[in-house]
C-alpha cells in the first residue's frame, strides 16, 4: 500500500480506564469511518494517574488494554498504533511505558518500550527520576508491515536524534511519537524537534499527543502529522478530538532522492573525534 490515510487521535486521559477506552473505542470509529488504515493514540493513552475504575494499574501484554485495542482493530479493520500504556514487567517493581502496534487481524505484530527516561534536577530544585518508576527498554524497534516500516518511540525519545536516525537507517518510513508533554516544553521546543527529525531523516512523523489539566500539569495537545518535507498536514488544537493526514511512500522517495543526506552521510569520519591542541 503505497498510499493512505492515518488518523492520529489527541485524548485528555484521566484516572478512570475503562472510561478511557470507552472514548478510544469511539474515535477508532470515528476514524475508520473517515477512511483510516492506521489510528494512532498518545502515551499513556489508557489511564492518568491511580485507577479509580477496572483493569487496574500495570498490565500484563496480552491484557486488559492491548485485548480490547486487538477488538477494535478487528471489528474496524485497522491497524492500532497504542500509543503507549504501563507494562508490567516481572521481577520488577517499576512498570515499562510500552508502545504496541496491532494489524487488522488484532494481532500484536510489534511492541517497544520507551528507551530514554526523564531524570533531571529543575532549575527550581525539583528532581524528576522516571527510572525510579519506570524500567527502561533497550531495544530499537521498527515493524514492515503492508503500510511500510514503520518505528517506534516515545515522547522523550523525540531528544535523541540518533534514535530516529538509526531508525530511518533500517529503513523507517513512518516514525511513531506518541507523547505527553507539558505545555511548557510542548511550546518551546514540540513542533521544531518533530519537524527536524521528519527533515533529517526523510520521514513521516505521526505524533499523537495528550492535552488537558492533569494532577500536577498541563498537557500541551498539539498533535501532528508531518511529511519527508517537514510540512505539517495536520495540527491539533488543546482540544480532544483526530487528526487526519495522508502518507505518500512513493513522495517519500521523491524527497530522499531530492535530499540524499541518509547516503551522503560519511561514517569513517564521525568514528573518531576531534583533537584540538591546546
Amino acid at each position: 500500500m503505497r498510499t493512505y490515510k492515518v488518523a492520529a487521535i489527541q485524548t485528555d486521559t484521566q484516572n478512570n480506564k475503562q472510561e478511557n477506552l470507552k472514548k478510544a473505542a469511539c474515535r477508532i470509529k470515528e476514524a475508520a469511518g473517515e477512511g483510516a488504515k492506521l489510528v494512532c493514540f498518545p502515551e499513556e493513552m489508557n489511564l492518568m494517574g491511580r485507577n479509580i475504575g477496572e483493569g487496574g494499574g500495570a498490565e500484563e501484554i496480552p491484557g486488559y488494554t492491548s485485548l480490547f485495542l486487538a477488538e477494535q482493530a478487528r471489528k474496524y479493520g485497522v491497524y492500532i498504533h497504542g500509543g503507549s500504556f504501563r507494562e508490567q514487567i516481572a521481577g520488577d517493581r517499576r512498570f515499562g511505558n510500552t508502545s504496541i502496534l496491532l494489524d487488522p487481524q488484532g494481532e500484536i505484530v510489534a511492541k517497544y518500550r520507551k528507551i530514554h527516561l526523564f531524570d533531571a534536577c529543575l532549575p527550581d530544585g525539583t528532581v524528576c527520576e522516571e527510572s525510579k518508576r519506570i524500567c527502561p527498554g533497550n531495544q530499537i524497534v521498527m515493524a514492515d508491515t503492508e503500510l511500510g516500516k514503520l518505528g517506534f518511540t516515545i515522547c522523550y525519545d523525540l531528544r535523541f536524534p540518533e534514535l530516529f536516525r538509526k531508525l530511518a537507517l533500517e529503513g523507517a518510513q513512518v516514525i511513531f511519537v506518541p507523547a505527553n508533554f507539558t505545555s511548557p516544553t510542548g511550546s518551546a521546543h514540540w513542533e521544531v524537534l518533530l519537524r527536524a527529525r521528519a527533515i533529517e531523516n526523510g520521514c513521516y512523523i505521526i505524533a499523537a499527543g495528550q492535552t488537558g489539566k492533569k494532577p500536577k500539569y498541563e498537557s500541551y495537545g498539539n498533535s501532528m502529522i508531518i511529511d519527508p518535507w517537514g510540512k505539517v498536514l495536520s495540527r491539533a488544537s488543546d482540544e480532544e478530538g483526530v487528526v487526519y493526514g495522508e502518507i505518500d511512500l512513493d513522495y517519500l522517495e521523491e524527497v530522499r532522492r531530492q535530499i540524499p543526506s541518509l547516503k551522503n552521510r560519511r561514517e569513517q569520519v564521525y568514528a573518531e573525534p576531534v583533537k584540538i591542541n591546546q
